[in-house]
């Protein structure tokens, strides 16, 4: 049996599939701070024979919550000489343009414990001025004093030539075994110094962290006879083990919510949908992302905290390329200074949760609005649901205010999280050049289903498809993931001075090492496969375009074939290509897959009468429309391609699907959810 568990903010969820492919899912309430104990809850909740789980696959949100909630160790950096205010200087654009007051965001490792050594190499990693040990062993003492627990080592051009920071790797273990310590050629062979120190900084900060919590996770799995093989989600959207985990923790920085993108892409390839916009509304957040062709886009130039007014801190790490917002079930009605309504980003979590959770939350939610407004029904719910509190809690923070009827105040909280979430599907599709009417929308998450109908007709898609299982769709994403690693390398070189014999050379030490790591991870030499892609740019300019490339040794045709892809690819991403400009590559990047054997989907034709699947009607508040009564259906009872015309509502466990007048609705032949939106 294959298990897959994700934690959220507010619920952790479960699916697991045997050997027959049949799968089932579990969801139960998160346990902060103690995440492990959500997931042997959910594990228990599920029923499954836990010595009969052979693999157990992981995502978790500790990693992100420890970063933007700073609650990471007491870090240290030595770096060398002349540079320890790299991290202060960082970078120069500003979100805010004219924000006289503007501050760069405060670096995670103040002044006094950022150190300089002497040493340094030049770009070609030659050796300039050896490494002072003696000027390493002070700073190591110092930081004994400080009672530092974690180091991090950034030097000069180490992403060619890591030889000084191996050494000084080398004496910290030596003088200071305990401590935790990251290099920056462990994070990242890419350059641009500031983005490596840190993301070498951040991973120090959050190791002893990763590496306790997994260490508890490991040890609840064995004392519940537990005897799998574990792996955890990684943000590049494939997984690696615990022992990988605990060393780089900062790939696991988006390890939740990448499953279910990659999902979405596996589900596209099998229902024949290639382009899709991913879409994830969970209990605090909501998230997003554009495959294109079938291809899920990764990317280095990431960041957290980043937002209109702060310019946040990069991690050089692959991620799926992911756009979040604050916005979920969970998400907070409040009236801002200027007497406007706004919708989170604060969330009332798991604890006190919504108001209709009924344990302690006083604020109206995106879910208290929905289930004042008929979409969702009280009879669902985990807890004793009071209407009347949600009612009053909607009068007293919103309507009261405006002067109108909690009906239509809840209507404006749905309303205005609906424009936060539409705002975020535009970042990765209209903004980036992409037409929304050629991509279907894949809904998923606890809130998905509720509100992609809506936003869908506004943002021009055609068609929606809410995969079966999709409150649990992160952890179903999971099962279908392979081992995955990236290996990025800079290497700069003009396309019309390369050396073919050189740069196979290069290629040929990247793959070989990926054989190595896997071979530690158990996997075998024949399920191992590479995907090629290398960074390009005109000579002169700043940023790059990732072109894929192909295997094996190169001729001069594929060199000319590469180029012709970067124009194309350069005009897709700028609106301009350049066609007498020279070219140059920047780095070399290597996907390597550890292929894993993934369960088959089968399709179950369900015969039926589509008014035997029929719940109850009940009062449904609609936009312009008011209260009309609503047919309500369960999903699970829902037969095949037969079609349910708007207003209408598909319940399911955990979640809810709510189409509109002019919308259609039919199950295909793998159980999902087919909407079309009436878009023409």
């Amino acid at each position: 049996m294959r298990v897959a568990t994700d934690i959220g903010g507010t619920f952790t969820d479960l699916v697991y599939v045997d050997e027959q492919g049949r799968f089932g899912v579990a969801k139960s309430h998160t346990t902060p701070p103690n995440f492990e104990q959500g997931v042997i809850d959910v594990i228990s909740k599920s029923e499954v024979d836990q010595e009969a789980i052979t693999t157990f696959i992981h995502g978790t949100t500790v990693i992100i919550n420890a970063l933007t909630e700073k609650k990471g160790v007491k870090t240290g950096l030595i770096t060398t000489k002349g540079f320890r205010d790299v991290l202060e200087i960082a970078r120069g654009n500003r979100p805010d343009l004219f924000n006289v007051r503007y501050k760069k965001p405060e670096p995670f490792v103040e002044r006094a414990l950022r150190k300089e050594v002497e040493e340094r190499l030049n770009y070609k990693g030659e050796i300039l001025t050896p490494l002072n040990s003696d000027q390493v062993k002070e700073i190591i003492e110092y930081f004994k004093r400080e009672e530092v627990e974690a180091i991090a080592v950034a030097y000069l051009h180490s992403y060619v030539n890591p030889i000084h920071e191996q050494k000084t790797v080398e004496l910290i273990k030596e003088l200071w075994p305990e401590i935790a310590v990251t290099a920056s050629h462990e994070t990242t062979k890419e350059w641009r110094e500031y983005e490596r120190t840190n993301t070498t900084i951040l991973n120090a900060y959050v190791q002893p962290i990763a590496s306790s919590y997994i260490e508890r996770l490991q040890n609840k799995l064995e004392e519940n006879q537990t005897n799998s093989r574990n792996y955890i989600m990684q943000s590049n959207g494939g997984t690696t083990t615990f022992d990988q985990a605990k060393k780089l923790p900062i790939n696991m920085v988006e390890s939740g919510p990448v499953a279910g993108i990659f999902g979405a892409a596996v589900l596209g390839e099998l229902i024949g949908e290639k382009n899709i916009i991913a879409f994830d509304i969970g209990g605090t957040t909501a998230k997003c992302s554009l495959i294109e062709d079938g291809e899920v886009k990764v990317t280095t130039d990431y960041y957290i905290d980043r937002n209109s007014r702060s310019a946040g801190y990069p991690i050089k790490a692959p991620v799926v390329d992911i756009v979040e917002i604050g916005n979920g079930g969970g998400s907070i009605a409040w009236i801002d200074d200027a007497g406007s309504l706004k919708v989170g980003p604060q969330s009332a979590g798991a604890l006190p949760g919504p108001v209709a959770y009924g344990q302690g939350g006083t604020k109206p939610t995106t879910t208290d609005a929905n289930l004042f407004t008929g979409r969702l029904s009280a009879k669902n719910f985990d807890y004793k649901v009071d209407v009347s509190r949600v009612k009053q809690a909607i009068e007293e923070n919103v309507a009261n205010h405006f002067d109108i009827s909690p009906e239509e105040a809840a209507l404006g909280i749905i309303r205005i999280a609906n424009s936060n979430m539409l705002n975020a599907l535009k970042l990765i599709s209209i903004r980036k050049g992409h037409n929304p009417r050629e991509f279907t929308l894949v809904a998923f998450g606890g809130g998905g289903s509720m509100h992609a109908p809506a936003l869908a007709k506004e943002l021009g898609v055609k068609k929606v498809v809410i995969p079966l299982a999709s409150p649990v769709f992160s952890a179903w994403g999971m099962l279908m993931t392979d081992l995955r690693h990236d290996y990025i390398k800079t290497y700069i070189k003009r396309i019309n001075a390369i050396d073919l014999k050189e740069i196979a050379n290069e290629w040929h030490t990247i793959e070989s090492n990926a054989f190595l790591q896997f071979e530690e991870e158990g996997v075998e030499k024949q399920r191992v496969m590479f995907t090629r892609f290398a960074d390009m740019r005109y000579v002169g300019q700043e940023h790059t375009v990732k072109v894929p490339v192909p295997g094996g040794e190169w001729t001069n045709e594929d060199i000319h074939e590469i180029v012709d892809k970067f124009h194309e690819l350069h005009e897709k991403n700028f609106t301009f290509k350049l066609l007498n400009a020279q070219t140059e590559i920047v780095s070399l990047h290597v996907t390597a897959f550890g292929k894993v054997t993934k369960p088959e989907l089968q399709q179950n034709e369900k015969e039926g009468n589509i008014e035997e699947a029929l719940k109850e009607i009940r009062p449904v508040y609609f936009e312009e429309r008011g209260w009309i009564n609503t047919k309500v259906y369960d999903r699970s009872s829902l037969p095949t391609n037969e079609v349910i015309q708007g207003p209408a509502i598909i319940e399911e466990k955990s979640a809810v699907t709510v189409i509109y007048e002019g919308q259609n609705l039919f199950v295909d032949g793998y159980g999902n959810l087919i909407i079309t939106t009436g878009v023409e």
